[in-house]
């Protein structure tokens, strides 16, 4: 580091972070010449938790992994569990569960594009975004009775059917939903507020992005096609009409782009999800999980921030003996650190909220002695012991 560079830390602490994390930033003047990420401030424990608890248990762990997301990983939990016991769940169940993922989908992006808009001081936008999330707020208030944590998808199909007389009721919703975000794609591409503050910013090319495995819309905006609803489709979006959407701008743009076209997709797949959802059972019928079958599986799907990967390795008891969770904040970090370098300091905050980071997804944790050489893991309840002995201290 020369002379003229300074180190600014970014966190775990700072008004352009919703999350505890940091960054260390090396700059020369107003430009970003390396950075340092250092996660881990968000740790749960909640893999290790999940190894001494049963597979019903879990699923109130897994939708806890993340609030935004809580779907998405029920989702792609049960799917896991499912295929490892070779459990099939009915067809209405599928379409369900579509159904509720890509309400999520939509609150999800709507909520990020306002966030986004705030952060470019474009204030006025985030008003109206979050004004229209809400119908989607709404919506799935109604279905589960909750706006975070749906306990939607359980192990065999669902625990919520959908009544279709509200089904003409909700397709206005969705109309209106999607009328809004055509504006929005027109505000996006016109509004030279926005345009001032996105086009070059945070600039990464296709080639550096499948280098570093960049994931969801941010590997998108970049022109890589990654979306898994479409590459290995799950449950039933093999059968449904939608775009592939990305774009090859590279920047803060192209990550608006994606996801407000992606929101219009969405709508999309919501009107055939009602339309052709079949009649029949919600949940199929199996014996107690006292014991599933040795073996292990993984299940992808395609969250709102990018492929969300559960694997379950089941050594024939009641409780999965290894449970791995790849999120996708993790699998973009690589890239977003390689988008803020040669930016501004001033664009720290609007290229950090580019790959919309979930740490409460991300952070994992495991112990090693540097003197002994020496590496392990904690239960949930050693963990806690040992924190209360340590603060006693």
């Amino acid at each position: 580091m020369s002379d003229r560079q300074f180190v600014i830390p970014v966190g775990p602490q700072h008004p352009a972070l919703k999350e505890p994390t940091s960054f260390y930033f090396t700059v020369d003047g107003e430009t970003v010449v390396d950075v340092e990420p250092r996660i881990g401030y968000n740790h749960r424990g909640i893999e290790k938790a999940m190894e001494v608890r049963s597979y019903i248990q879990n699923l109130y762990i897994t939708e806890r992994v993340c609030g935004i997301c809580s779907n998405a990983h029920q989702t792609a939990y049960t799917g896991s569990v499912e295929e490892a016991g070779g459990i099939e769940i009915p067809e209405r169940a599928k379409y369900i569960r579509v159904f509720v993922q890509e309400l999520e989908r939509l609150h999800s992006h709507l909520l990020w594009l306002g966030v986004a808009a705030h952060e470019i001081g474009f204030d006025t936008l985030f008003y109206y975004v979050w004004r229209d999330r809400e119908l989607v707020m709404d919506l799935l208030e109604e279905i589960s009775g909750n706006r975070v944590n749906y306990a939607i998808p359980t192990i065999g199909g669902v625990r919520r059917d959908l009544n279709k007389d509200n089904f003409p009721r909700w397709n206005k919703i969705i109309d209106t939903i999607q009328e809004r975000t055509e504006y929005y794609i027109k505000v996006a591409s016109t509004e030279q507020t926005i345009l001032d503050r996105a086009i070059g910013v945070g600039y990464l090319s296709k080639s550096d992005m499948i280098k570093l495995s960049g994931v969801g819309p941010n590997a998108r905006s970049s022109g890589v096609p990654c979306d898994i609803r479409k590459l290995n489709p799950y449950l039933v979006y093999d059968r449904l009409d939608f775009e592939h959407i990305y774009v090859d701008n590279g920047d803060i743009l192209g990550q608006v782009l994606v996801r407000v076209l992606e929101t219009l997709e969405s709508c999309k797949i919501l009107r055939q999800v009602l339309k052709e959802m079949p009649e029949g059972e919600i949940n199929t019928k199996f014996g107690p999980l006292n014991r599933v079958a040795e073996g292990e599986a993984a299940y992808l799907v395609e969250a709102q921030r990018g492929e969300l990967i559960h694997y379950t390795i089941s050594d024939g008891k009641n409780m999965p003996f290894r449970h791995k969770i790849r999120a996708p904040t993790m699998a973009n970090i690589l890239s977003v650190v390689e988008r803020l370098k040669g930016g501004y300091i001033a664009d720290i905050p609007i290229v950090l909220a580019g790959i919309d980071p979930c740490f409460s997804c991300t952070d994992r944790m495991a112990f090693y002695d540097e003197g002994k050489d020496k590496s392990w893991s904690w239960t949930e309840d050693q963990l806690r012991k040992y924190r209360k002995e340590w603060f006693e201290k």
